[in-house]
C-alpha cells in the first residue's frame, strides 16, 4: 500500500473528520478502523474527493457510549497494514475541571516565584 498522510482533522457534530492523501494519486481507496481502549469500534466512512485525486474525506461518528469523565483516546489505523494514521482525544467531565484548576494554581504559584526571583535579582544587580 502507498504511504498515506493526514492533512487535516477535527471533531465536528459528534464525528471525527479528516482529509487523507496518498503519495500515489492512483492509489486504491483505503479503509480505516477506529479503536478505543484497544477495542475496535468500526470502520470510518471514506469518500474520494473528486477535486483532488488521491485524497479522501474520512469521517467517523464517535459512539456516545465511549464518552465519560476524563480523557478518552481513540486510534485510527489503516485496516490492511495496521499503520497508524491518526489519534485523537476527548476530555470531559468534572474530573477535568479539577485538573485544570489545579494546573492553573500551580502555574500561578510558579509565576509568583519567578516574579520574586526576578525582582530580587534586579535589586541585587542594581
Amino acid at each position: 500500500m502507498t504511504a498515506l498522510s493526514l492533512s487535516q482533522s477535527r471533531i465536528r457534530e459528534g464525528a471525527w473528520e479528516a482529509v487523507v492523501a496518498a503519495e500515489d494519486t492512483a492509489a486504491p481507496t483505503p479503509r480505516f478502523i477506529v479503536t478505543h481502549l484497544d477495542k475496535p469500534l468500526g470502520y470510518a466512512e471514506v469518500v474520494a474527493r473528486p477535486t483532488a485525486p488521491g485524497t479522501w474525506a474520512v469521517r467517523f461518528a464517535i459512539p456516545p457510549g465511549t464518552l465519560s469523565d476524563g480523557v478518552q483516546s481513540f486510534l485510527v489505523t489503516e485496516a490492511t497494514s495496521g499503520d497508524k494514521i491518526a489519534d485523537f482525544a476527548i476530555l470531559a467531565g468534572e474530573a477535568l475541571g479539577d485538573d485544570i484548576r489545579a494546573e492553573i494554581a500551580l502555574l500561578r504559584a510558579e509565576l509568583d516565584m519567578l516574579k520574586h526571583a526576578f525582582r530580587r535579582h534586579c535589586v541585587e544587580t542594581g
